[in-house]
């Protein structure tokens, strides 16, 4: 946990800072800020679990301080303290849901044991929110859901262990188990009378009525894949283990297919695979129907097909780790380098393994490969030429296309030589930001300059600009405001012989008394002996 002391008497932050056995309590880390508005830079750019806060402090009190707490985060534990026992300030602290308040100087108990109550909450609230019986609550109101993606990842060709899939089935709560399956694949077709809106509702309507047919026979699991079948794993219930399994899916996908057009008024075509073993087989099988219905089916209406198994010629199968998730593209544009480096290895080496010679292959993956790159680099404002310079005239040619491995050796190149040109677009970027919040700083240091504003005015998360912004100048924004305050207040006390009051308001201190104070803590005098010393 966090913790942030918030008190313009710095020695009183400082005391409790060092003073006090927090360390003891589990508080991991405790800041310091000696007004309120350093306090919300903090609580801006660190997960800040407990504030303790003086109530009277200028510019802005510590009720203030924790009304603005409360519209950011709501989890935030505040302990309030007071030289006055008042009660307006108490109704106020019990309003905004400060866990107490406590009179200066608070005894070691009082304020220990104020901590240690904000811990508690804390600890409650969380174990809570993590608690497994709520885990299983959200597990199962999401379930559709989550099984849905879970077939789909296997669909497009992602594996897992055994161990894997039995804690998957098990989490989900699905009754699918090792050994044989079938995939049935449902193409919509003619549904004139509904428009494009309620497409997701016709979906959901054949899953339900696929359920329903074939739930008295068998499991049942489906999902709305990328191409826009719908996609239906299904398993013999072990009760009807002795049915005829080679002709009962065919009789079901024919009655799916009458209910749809007596009930939906529309027409599906339906494809289903031979029982094969699940989950081992279940990517081949699904690939094989897809392409079944492209290559028989085609634009026929109303088919009820099984695939055969008939061995395709080995020039004519597919490249598999091109297609696997995550893809090149996908790889590429959140940035995984390593990961999309390995990916191309791997593509290499399943085209040195089965495609050695096929010219088509290798071309296959050149194009998606390149396709890739080149949408990456249009997006960062790049282009392939001006980063390959004359090696483009290799891929204008498709002389890189031509072998395995001056595929690998072009594609390898250009990944690095794009890695580095939108590492440096990322540098140039994060110079850009750095240069608009000193200049925009700098013109309205004696106005509001939070770290809140400063990421609204160029349109970025405060956490985010905060960590760019120490990045690239290795100080955080805070440091470079206050320190650009000091050098102005120095530089008009020498050049100038306006008031301290007036300096104080020009470099955005409200209260010419806490600016004093601020002075004479960063130089060890205040503002009108500086000036009488230079």
């Amino acid at each position: 946990m966090q913790m942030i002391i918030v008190d313009d008497e710095a020695h009183w932050v400082d005391n409790l800072f060092m003073t006090k056995p927090w360390h003891t309590l589990g508080i991991e880390q405790v800041h310091r800020a000696y007004s309120a508005r350093e306090a919300l830079q903090l609580i801006e750019t660190h997960p800040i679990d407990i504030v303790i806060s003086d109530i009277q402090m200028p510019e802005m009190t510590g009720i203030e301080l924790i009304e603005r707490i409360r519209i950011r985060d709501k989890k935030i534990k505040c302990i309030l303290l007071s030289g006055y026992s008042e009660f307006d300030y108490a109704k106020k602290a019990i309003q905004y849901e400060a866990v107490d308040y406590l009179l200066k100087p608070p005894t070691d108990d009082e304020l220990i044991g104020a901590v240690q109550k904000a811990i508690d909450q804390l600890n409650n609230e969380w174990a809570l929110v993590s608690s497994l019986s709520r885990t299983r609550f959200t597990l199962r109101e999401n379930l559709p859901h989550l099984r849905g993606r879970l077939l789909l990842e296997t669909l497009q060709g992602r594996r897992f262990s055994a161990s894997e899939w039995e804690r998957k089935l098990d989490n989900y709560d699905l009754p699918f188990h090792t050994g044989d399956a079938a995939l049935m694949l449902v193409r919509m077709e003619e549904f004139g009378h509904y428009d494009s809106h309620d497409q997701t509702l016709i979906e959901y309507a054949i899953i339900n009525m696929a359920e329903e047919i074939m739930g008295e026979f068998m499991h049942v699991w489906g999902v709305k894949e990328e191409h826009g079948y719908v996609v239906f794993l299904l398993q013999l219930k072990e009760a009807n283990g002795d049915i005829g399994k080679e002709t009962i899916l065919e009789k079901l996908s024919i009655q799916l297919q009458s209910k749809v057009k007596q009930f939906l008024k529309g027409s599906l075509s339906i494809v289903m695979t031979e029982w094969f073993t699940f989950p081992e087989q279940i990517y081949d099988r699904f690939r094989q129907a897809s392409a079944y219905f492209r290559q028989i089916v085609g634009d026929e209406r109303e088919f009820v097909m099984r695939v055969t198994d008939v061995e395709a010629p080995a020039a004519q199968g597919p490249l598999d780790v091109l297609y696997t998730p995550p893809t090149f593209i996908q790889l590429l544009e959140s940035g995984q380098w390593d990961a999309a480096e390995d990916k191309i290895r791997a593509v290499c080496a399943e085209l040195d393994e089965k495609w050695t010679e096929s010219w088509e292959h290798c071309m296959e993956a050149g194009f998606l490969i390149t396709a890739a790159f080149t949408n990456l680099a249009h997006r960062n404002k790049l282009t392939l030429a001006g980063l390959m310079g004359s090696e483009i005239e290799q891929l204008q040619s498709g002389e890189v296309f031509s072998t395995i491995g001056k595929l690998r050796k072009w594609s390898l190149g250009v990944l690095a030589k794009l890695k580095e040109g939108t590492s440096n677009e990322v540098k140039d970027t994060r110079s850009e930001y750095v240069k608009k919040i000193q200049e925009f700083t700098d013109k309205n240091l004696h106005l509001d300059v939070s770290l809140r504003v400063l990421a609204d005015h160029v349109n970025l998360h405060p956490t985010h600009l905060s960590k760019i912004y120490k990045i690239e100048t290795g100080e955080g924004i805070s440091e470079y405001i206050a320190r650009l305050r000091m050098d102005r207040a120095c530089h008009k006390l020498v050049t100038t012989t306006k008031k301290v009051y007036e300096i104080s308001l020009e470099i955005g201190y409200m209260d010419p008394a806490y600016f004093i104070k601020v002075f004479k803590r960063q130089f060890g005098v205040t503002p009108q002996e500086y000036r009488d010393q230079h």
